[in-house]
Order: C-alpha cells, then sequence, then structure tokens
C-alpha cells in the first residue's frame, strides 16, 4: 500500500474522511456539496491510488477497513493542519474586502437578514456576503459559514458566541382562520385549534404541553421542516403558529392571539470561530449584526 507524494489528490482524501466520519455516500456528499457518483468515482481512485479497499459496505454504511482506519488516523492531522492554517490565513487579513458567510434559519435569512444587510452596504464597497438559509446547525469550526446565528448557545471551546439578547415568540394566525374557527379565549380552547408545525414537532409539541397548551400531533394538520414555509402555510389561514414577533409583526396578515399565557422568550446568540475576530472583514459584519439584530 503506497502512493506517490507527487500524485496525492487531497480531494480524494476529503472525500474519504467525509465518508470515513460520516458513514454514507449520501451524507458525505451533502457535508462536501459533491454528487454521490463524483464522490464515489474519488474513493475509488483514492483505493485504486492506494491497491487496497478502505470501506466494506455493511448494509446501508459503509464501514472502514483495518486499512481504511489506518489511513484515516494518517490523514486526520493533515486536515487539521490545513484547517488552522486556513483560519489564520483569514485572520491576517487586514482588508475589509472578499466573502463573508453568514447562516442563519431561512425564517431569518428570509425576513431579517436582507433588512439589515442592505444598511451595511455602504459600509464597505468590496465586501461580499453569502447567506446560508439552514435550518440545522452548521459546523463553523469546518469553515461551513464564518457567522452564525443561533438560538443555543454553542459549547465547543474554540468558538466565540455572544449573547445578542432574548427575542420572544407569541401564537398567531389570520383572521380568516379565527372568522371559520373562532378566536381561542383560554389554553383549553386550543385543544380544538388547528396549528401548522415545523421544525422539531414532537420537541415543539412537547414544550407547549410543558406550559399548559393541550395540543397533540393531531392537532397539525400541516407541518414542514421549513419555518419559512411554516409562515406561509399561517399565511394563507391554515392553522395557528407560534412565530417570533419580529418577523410574524412584519406580516400585517396575522394576528397575534390574546391568550392568557407568557410570551416564549428564546435567546439569540451570534458565533463564530475565535481565531476569525481578528479578520477584520468578519469582525465587521459580526459587530453590525450584533447592534443591529438587538434592535
Amino acid at each position: 500500500m503506497a502512493m506517490s507524494t507527487s500524485n496525492f489528490d487531497w480531494n480524494h482524501a476529503k472525500a474519504f474522511l467525509a465518508v470515513a466520519q460520516t458513514g454514507t455516500l449520501t451524507a458525505a456528499a451533502a457535508q462536501l456539496k459533491l454528487t454521490q457518483p463524483t464522490l464515489g468515482r474519488q474513493i475509488t481512485a483514492l483505493e485504486e491510488e492506494l491497491g487496497t479497499v478502505l470501506f466494506d459496505r455493511v448494509g446501508k454504511r459503509l464501514i472502514l477497513t483495518d486499512a481504511g482506519k489506518v489511513i484515516a488516523e494518517q490523514l486526520m492531522p493533515m486536515t487539521e493542519a490545513a484547517r488552522h492554517a486556513s483560519l489564520f490565513a483569514a485572520s491576517q487579513s487586514d482588508t475589509v474586502e472578499g466573502v463573508v458567510t453568514i447562516t442563519a434559519s431561512d425564517i431569518y435569512a428570509a425576513h431579517l437578514l436582507p433588512k439589515l444587510l442592505a444598511k451595511l452596504k455602504g459600509k464597505s464597497q468590496n465586501l461580499h456576503i453569502k447567506i446560508n438559509a439552514i435550518n440545522h446547525v452548521e459546523d463553523i469550526r469546518r469553515r461551513e459559514a464564518d457567522i452564525a446565528i443561533r438560538h443555543v448557545r454553542p459549547q465547543e471551546p474554540e468558538l466565540f458566541a455572544r449573547l445578542i439578547g432574548e427575542h420572544i415568540a407569541n401564537f398567531y394566525a389570520t383572521q380568516s382562520y379565527l372568522d371559520h374557527y373562532g378566536q381561542p379565549q383560554t389554553l383549553e380552547d386550543l385543544r380544538y385549534h388547528q396549528f401548522v408545525g415545523f421544525g422539531d414537532e414532537e420537541q415543539v409539541i412537547s414544550y407547549l404541553q410543558e406550559r399548559g397548551i393541550p395540543i397533540t400531533a393531531e392537532n397539525c394538520r400541516f407541518k414542514t421542516e421549513s419555518g419559512l414555509v411554516g409562515l406561509e402555510l399561517a399565511s394563507q389561514g391554515l392553522g395557528i403558529i407560534v412565530m417570533a414577533d419580529i418577523v410574524a409583526l412584519n406580516r400585517p396578515e396575522l394576528v397575534r392571539l390574546p391568550l392568557p399565557i407568557d410570551p416564549i422568550r428564546f435567546p439569540t446568540w451570534l458565533v463564530s470561530h475565535r481565531e476569525l475576530q481578528t479578520s477584520k472583514k468578519i469582525r465587521l459584519v459580526f459587530d453590525f449584526l450584533s447592534e443591529a439584530l438587538k434592535g
């Protein structure tokens, strides 16, 4: 098992490590933003270069062979070295130009960031902003984004997080929905209403039940993983939705329900890698968002 260093293809190594970490071509392809056939070809090419089999297929998963485990251990330090080199290079930039990637939920990406970033436009004409509207948490450590807007404080010690403050959510519906189903006056009334569910439905229902709201999955006739789609469903009169006030108040078709319950409060964190805090372009965007999101 040998390979000339002059012929080493780092793309093959990245493909191999992604599959080793995720266990499937599907997950690894999504992580690397490649097609499965392309990823499969890269794994095959690496196996041919090394002259050994790196994975065994067990059901739908790919499991490292003994040789694969050795190769993975040898490549991991190279991956970490490349990541730190990239972070160091980014942190040394003295110019406010180039690309800054922000990741946020699709709701925040669509309803908050465009208005805020319009105000940032005049601060640097050479700055390019890329927005990843993704509801799952992207890995800042792997540079999938430079800045993240999150509602849970990250635990990784290499990440820098600033608590911007609390946002508030309430129950909203259209007037047409309320005209048809009636205005709920008590929490018990909600038992007989339709809800639009989005995100982790089981977790949301459990949270609402703990707050004395007697709904089940049967109440959620319309559901989606996307908060943005959920907002549109509610705006069409298809049910009640729990939505952040800073979003819902910009939708005049939605009416806040005057229920006898305290608003739902959730924190908003702005997150970046600690080493990137010395990058002027990222620091500019980070500080701007920190102040803008407080309002």
